[in-house]
């Protein structure tokens, strides 16, 4: 018997089923970035994407069609990080605007949602490329059209939509080189793809594991040193595992389990074949320690003393207060007319925009790209007329204009920076005795003059832009490309230099990371100093975990 519609319980279902298999997949769908660096990768912005809304639609009951999508869109806009996160959201805000005003989806109205989703999402991205979840977008929007003409019976309208994807995304690789040169199709089209996939298999009536979502949504244990009015009995939450040398038997397992009573309390003792796993509180862990020896070895010990757990969240309970009394102090007073809000990437880019003035950092960067929500927070936070937004970071960028299309009582302006040294060229460029519009002109020029640079390691083999990457080689990319792949920090940083300094060039800036030492560092600068005798070369601690070296060439 065929099937010509989806009520609202099945949709809601198959939503939460696609959000699912996304989380399940990003791993995968992370493995197929072209650019094999340590960062936020496709898999994990799409699935942070939707597991936003699906957070929204899960804790949702009884719910109406235009409820849930009104869920969906909303928490998906929020959530929405990096390009592919951003893209996917309109995507899905394009997708339930069609379906929201009925109490059943059938055929004709899949394929509209199908393709206003693509409509949406198109819109939103200045310049489309084909060969990216866009095209498998379009793909599937397009079949829909054809098949609603010649079919009721989704049954056979679903698997040939997803057919027809498949088909598409095996073609991305045409339509990139870049894709064509590593051997893999978008990764945004996969997750697109998986998210239809898990839709599919909810429609089906398989049997879906949505644990996922409920931990990502649902209400965390809280330790006793997390109650505020807790009396703490026992003080030492301990744990760790026995690796048995003899059978543990249920005789055993009782014994210990009255002995850990004696001296505490939240006991856990799990036996499993030759492994026991303990969890006690206790005022004197050395006890539990000593009796577990008898048993076997020990390995993964943890102690946590709870009551100077205690005693930090009291305190940071107490700064979080004094800083939200300041905050909302801080709104009531008069706007100031222009405010700046930058993404950085570690404690010491931090502080230099902090120095430079500006009103609100956001941590995050290429590691962990923010969301479009808390671009909402910081503007929030920024008591301003006109607030400028520094991504430094072309997989921000989206996230950063669909913050400003969101926000009505503030003149929200995204420079485009792609970089943090970007960034820091556009902030320094900034005139305050200059109106608004005569600065979004002068920003926007000064980040032109900038070449950047950044220095890491490859998580994985690839072949990119010519070369033959191995995972472990260092890699010095630059603003089009991988520029140099070697075995060395250094060497590698000279010859992407090589390729960024010319005639023009006068100042090299240098920001060391973490794993980087200042001395080191400074030593470096040194050197390239010697290399480049008519270029001035600052150094400075920036603090940025994965990349040795960000540098800038003006």
């Amino acid at each position: 018997m065929a099937v010509k519609t989806i009520n609202t319980e099945l949709f809601r279902k198959m939503f939460l089923a696609g959000a699912a298999n996304l989380e399940a997949k990003k791993e995968f769908i992370n493995e197929l970035n072209v650019f094999p660096v340590p960062d936020g990768d496709t898999g994990t912005n799409m699935t942070l994407t939707i597991m936003s809304a699906a957070k929204e639609v899960q804790s949702l009951e009884n719910a109406d069609m235009l409820t849930i999508a009104k869920a969906i869109s909303s928490g998906s806009l929020r959530g929405a990080r990096g390009n592919s996160g951003v893209i996917l959201s309109q995507l899905l805000r394009g997708f339930t605007k069609e379906i929201r005003e009925h109490k059943e989806i059938d055929a004709v109205i899949l394929a509209k949602a199908c393709e206003r989703a693509t409509a949406t999402a198109y819109k939103a991205v200045m310049k489309p490329k084909e060969g990216t979840i866009l095209t498998v977008a379009k793909g599937i929007s397009r079949k829909a059209e054809e098949l609603a003409e010649t079919t009721e019976d989704l049954e056979v309208f679903i698997p040939e939509v997803i057919k027809y994807a498949e088909e598409v995304l095996a073609q991305t690789p045409e339509m990139l080189p870049v894709l064509k040169e590593a051997g893999v199709v978008d990764s945004g089209g996969q997750g697109l793809l998986e998210v239809i996939h898990g839709a599919y298999d909810a429609f089906l009536g398989k049997e879906i594991d949505y644990a996922a979502i409920e931990a990502s949504g649902g209400t965390k244990m809280v330790k006793p040193s997390q109650q505020a009015e807790a009396d703490i009995k026992f003080g030492y939450c301990t744990e760790f595992i026995i690796m048995t040398e003899k059978e543990f038997t249920d005789k055993n397992e009782a014994e210990f389990k009255a002995y850990l009573e004696s001296i505490g309390d939240s006991i856990v003792c799990v036996a499993d074949d030759d492994i026991v796993k303990i969890h006690v509180h206790t005022n004197d862990p050395g006890l539990a320690i000593q009796k577990a020896l008898t048993y076997g070895q020990l390995s993964r010990m943890k102690i946590d003393n709870m009551r100077e757990e205690h005693q930090e969240k009291l305190i940071k309970d107490a700064e979080k207060a004094a800083a939200q009394q300041a905050s909302e102090k801080k709104k009531k007073e008069p706007r100031k007319p222009v405010g700046f809000i930058a993404v950085s990437i570690g404690e010491g880019m931090n502080e230099i925009f902090r120095e430079l003035g500006a009103d609100y950092i956001i941590e995050g960067g290429q590691t962990m790209n923010p969301s479009t929500d808390d671009m909402l927070s910081a503007i929030d936070e920024v008591n301003a007329d006109h607030i400028f937004i520094l991504p430094n970071n072309k997989n921000i960028i989206l996230a950063a204009n669909q913050a400003q299309s969101l926000t009505d009582d503030k003149d929200i302006i995204v420079i485009p920076t792609k970089t943090v040294p970007q960034g820091i060229t556009a902030i320094i460029s900034y005139m305050p005795e200059a109106d608004v519009d005569t600065n979004i002109e002068a920003l926007e020029e000064a980040i032109k003059n900038v070449k950047t640079g950044q220095v890491t390691y490859a998580v994985r083999d690839t072949h990119i832009d010519d070369k033959e990457i191995h995972e472990g080689d260092i890699m010095g990319i630059g603003d089009r490309g991988i520029l140099a792949v070697g075995q060395s920090v250094e060497e590698t940083t000279k010859e992407m230099l090589a390729q960024l300094v010319d005639e023009e060039s006068e100042l090299i800036s240098l920001y060391f990371g973490q794993d980087v030492l200042e001395e080191d560092a400074e030593n470096f600068a040194q050197e390239v100093e010697e290399l480049y005798p008519d270029v001035d070369v600052d150094v400075h601690m920036g603090g940025q975990p994965i990349y040795y070296y960000v540098l800038s060439v003006e």
